[in-house]
């Protein structure tokens, strides 16, 4: 008989793993479909200080300490991406591009994408000035001036975490005052690399690769402005101005109110039985996390009850879960990899097909060189029988140096069984978001790898030339992994295909040389420069155009 869930979460941000949480305690049977391993919109924010018994801690780490304990309590997690549904039956179906799933109940935690604007130049200076997540990209505008639109809770946060790389932090909001709570605002008004422009509007942007003039609208007096970088500078324009609910999919599958939000009960539930909607999906006077975890708490409640005597209706008998055992968390670490994370790679090198080799071209002057190669050296040290390590100082292996095609050190390359180049380099850390996507490329050369569409491996094999593809890379992005999947899932499944991942902050020259001021910035054959997150779909479409 195929598995029934008591519960199937669509999106791992915060409304999602809390309703994750509160339904694995009560011994729930829970599945998350995440599309990807961000944690939602709290993963971009650079600190989270208004939430009860933190006193500070970043987005990033407060979403891997909520995942923990999900997974503590027995929580399942695939990373997938939903493509239809069916809600009209007692028992929900779910399916994404490779499997489909069944509930009870469904909850929906897609939450919200950033706004645009539509300004002129938004869309020709996106990459190049003009962005939409303060820590994927502020470190790019360190010493230039800054504009932040928006007059909302999160305009005022990142302002204030611009400040850290601006010369200056200017705030361009169309409302008489900020939004958010008065205590945050008066904060940034006293800062003094902060100026605010309220009741102003930002109505064009122009420049030639990079914005060089701003003009700037009083909605009051009408009157224009207009900013001008000094010669040979740019500047950042940084946009922050709400979200648009992700709930575009579930349309003719329940009821979406005004705006693209999806209404509910006092338990969240939508207007179809068994299926739940919590965190920024919802209509909500304030979008936070403190509010996203409540509604997946409640909803979590709620559905204990409802699968309960759902399944008594049913006949449908419960699989009783063995207790967790917890384990404590380390203070220390004493390899690049803690144990938890190594039992989770030790699950996926099992899976491989083929042994592949890893090996490190270092420059032992730099010191990152020595970080990537213990790195590495401890995460083949999981399986050494599947993952062959090798390192190389720089010009000693000149032979397999000239075979991989090594541009700068540190570099990390992928041979497959045989020791041929599969195509796969990465010139950075395996670590943060990019882990996962290391792991990947592996498993991708090992085989049997990812699956790709049907539709998608036919455009794949048709790729009759070669094509060179680098991906400027941050370390802190949460949009770069994606694109970095996709395109190493090409480059093994056609010969013709090169990726390397690059740091950007540890190459300074590949930021300079390519004027990259956002990321994923994906170069082609050294020549054409694409910015944002990408799918393979988009990946191959970029490729076709060469």
């Amino acid at each position: 008989m195929e598995k029934i869930y008591d519960m199937i979460i669509i999106g791992g941000g915060p409304a999602g793993l809390s309703a994750g949480i509160y339904g694995g305690r009560a011994k729930l049977d829970v599945l998350i479909i995440e599309k990807e391993n961000k944690g939602g919109q709290i993963s971009l924010t650079s600190e989270v200080v208004n939430y009860p018994g933190i006193l500070e801690i970043s987005g990033s780490e407060f979403m891997t300490q909520t995942r923990k304990q999900a997974e503590g309590f027995g929580v399942n997690f695939v990373q997938a991406e939903v493509v239809d549904m069916d809600f009209t039956k007692d028992i929900k179906t779910i399916k994404t591009k490779d499997a489909e799933y069944s509930a009870l109940s469904v909850v929906i935690a897609t939450g919200a994408a950033p706004r645009k604007l539509g300004f002129p130049g938004e869309q020709e200076f996106t990459g190049r000035g003009v962005a939409y997540c303060a820590t994927c990209d502020g470190e790019f505008f360190t010493g230039m001036d800054i504009f932040v639109i928006g007059a909302g809770f999160a305009a005022a946060e990142e302002a204030m975490f611009l400040t850290k790389y601006g010369r200056s932090v200017t705030i361009i909001a169309r409302e008489p005052d900020f939004t958010c709570a008065k205590s945050i605002g008066d904060k940034v008004k006293a800062h003094p690399k902060v100026t605010t422009k309220f009741n102003t509007e930002l109505i064009e942007l122009t420049g030639d690769m990079k914005p060089t003039a701003a003009k700037f609208k009083n909605n009051v007096t009408g009157e224009i402005t207009e900013y001008k970088a000094k010669v040979g500078e740019t500047f950042g324009v940084f946009v922050f101005v709400g979200y648009a609910p992700s709930s575009q999919i579930f349309k003719g599958h329940i009821e979406i109110g005004e705006g693209g939000f999806i209404p509910t009960n006092e338990d969240l539930m939508t207007n179809v039985k068994g299926v739940f909607a919590v965190g920024d999906i919802r209509p909500k006077r304030l979008r936070q996390v403190v509010t996203a975890v409540a509604d997946g708490a409640i909803a979590a409640t709620s559905i204990e009850k409802y699968v309960h005597d759902l399944r008594e209706e049913l006949g449908l008998k419960k699989e009783e879960k063995e207790e967790e055992k917890t384990t404590s968390i380390k203070t220390e670490k004493e390899h690049f990899l803690d144990d938890d994370l190594r039992q989770q790679l030790v699950a996926v090198v099992d899976r491989f097909e083929n042994p592949v080799e890893i090996v490190v071209f270092k420059n032992p002057a730099i010191e990152e060189s020595l970080a990537i190669e213990d790195a590495v050296k401890d995460i083949a040290s999981i399986a050494p029988e599947k993952l062959k390590f090798s390192s190389y100082n720089e010009g000693e292996n000149k032979e397999l140096e000239a075979k991989v095609k090594v541009e700068r050190t540190p570099t990390i390359a992928v041979l497959d069984k045989n020791g041929n180049f599969s195509g796969l380099k990465y010139s950075s850390l395996p670590s943060g978001h990019e882990l996962n996507s290391f792991i990947l490329g592996l498993y991708n050369v090992a085989g049997p790898g990812q699956k790709v569409a049907p539709e998608s491996l036919e455009k794949i094999e048709k790729i009759n030339k070669p094509i060179n593809i680098k991906i400027g890379i941050s370390l802190s992005c949460t949009k770069c992994p994606k694109t970095v999947q996709a395109t190493q899932r090409i480059a093994t499944l056609n010969k013709n295909i090169e990726m390397e991942m690059i740091n950007i902050f540890t190459f300074q020259d590949f930021k300079n040389r390519y004027d990259i001021m956002s990321v994923p910035a994906i170069i082609v054959d050294d020549q054409h420069i694409y910015f944002g997150e990408k799918t393979v779909e988009d990946m191959l479409e970029i490729i076709n155009k060469q």
